[in-house]
């Protein structure tokens, strides 16, 4: 999905090692998502930021993604006690692409 957005960008970092463990719990939901099965047995896949168009993966705690993206982030994690930095960054998509992981495997 990184083709999908062609504007602006930011440096994102998190660090969770001061959050409780329900918060670091939290924080991995929010990121990258969570599948739940509900009362009939049915999964449900709820997406985390790293579904959203235009937002990289770059490894551990670090993103590169769009200043709307990175700020709904920034707050959301601050809420759960998480630090965060954010700068911008100016990268070409052909740059950005050799971050891009591969697909995840189907289940």
């Amino acid at each position: 999905m990184i083709e999908t957005y062609n504007g602006e960008r930011v440096l994102f970092s998190y660090d969770a090692t001061g959050a409780s463990r329900a918060a670091a719990v939290q924080v991995c939901r929010i990121i990258f998502g969570r599948r739940r099965v509900d009362t009939n047995g049915v999964a449900h896949d709820e997406k985390g930021f790293i579904d959203r168009s235009g937002v990289v993966w770059i490894g551990q705690s670090v993103f590169i993604l769009p200043p709307r993206d990175g700020e709904e982030l920034a707050t959301k994690l601050g809420h759960l006690g998480v630090r965060v930095a954010m700068a911008p960054v100016t990268i070409t998509l052909p740059c950005l692409e050799r971050f891009r992981r591969p697909a995840k495997a189907l289940a």
